[in-house]
């Protein structure tokens, strides 16, 4: 007999999984960089207030790393409820807070030099989504309970390179006032599109691991398990 669970009877038992100490610090490190300028009484110019929304943006991405590590991963893939429905309720559930910090982030931001909160927010956006992503690719590629760290250190990394390597016509962290700040988030959107499809493709568990393994009960009984 199959027994179906539905995501809302996952909705605690996710909560309470959630690594919820990397995504505080994460958030508190991210609002102290924001607020800065303030606490400080400085007057920053538009491109120092742009920097210092890139890089709160990439310190909640280096949250959001964390989001997939779950301890309890090897128990939980015997639950009938598919690995991509639990992935996409961790999501959920941290997605209003991550909104409400990146708001809180925007209003610490003197608005005299804030860039365009479309633009930039979309950047935000993207570095998350990657961020996400790449932990997804991490669950599907390792059996990792907790792969956060490596995420987050390859996400840096990629932050710190990007914009070394990039090639001149394909620059996407420019200026507010640079020309080419359009055609720069015109290619943010199609990063971000790509990054989501990539890690929802990434979400699955692979047919042969989830095939072969086994889940063995303090009984020393096994069965086959589900990712």
């Amino acid at each position: 007999m199959r027994v179906t669970v539905r995501a809302g009877d996952l909705v605690g038992p996710v909560w309470r999984t959630l690594p919820w100490r990397a995504l505080a610090a994460a958030g508190a490190l991210g609002l102290l960089l924001a607020a800065a300028p303030a606490a400080t009484g400085a007057e920053p110019a538009p491109w120092q207030s742009l920097l210092l929304l890139r890089g709160a943006a990439l310190i909640g991405a280096l949250g959001l790393a964390f989001l997939l590590d779950d301890p309890a991963r090897h128990l939980t893939t015997a639950v009938p409820t598919l690995r991509p429905v639990r992935q996409a309720l961790r999501v959920a559930l941290v997605a209003p807070l991550a909104a409400l910090w990146w708001s809180a982030v925007l209003l610490l931001t003197p608005s005299a030099s804030r860039p365009p909160i479309p633009q930039v927010t979309l950047e935000a956006v993207t570095a998350g989504v990657l961020a996400l992503a790449a932990a997804a690719l991490a669950v599907r590629l390792t059996d990792e309970e907790r792969p956060g760290p490596f995420v987050a250190a390859a996400l840096l990394l990629t932050a710190v390179l990007a914009p070394l390597l990039a090639p001149e016509g394909w620059a996407l962290f420019v200026q507010a006032d640079d020309p080419r700040w359009s055609a720069a988030h015109d290619r943010w959107a199609v990063l971000a599109a790509a990054v989501a499809v990539a890690g929802a493709v990434c979400g699955p568990e692979p047919v042969g691991r989830g095939r072969t393994r086994r889940l063995r009960s303090p009984c020393g009984t096994s069965g086959p398990s589900r990712g």
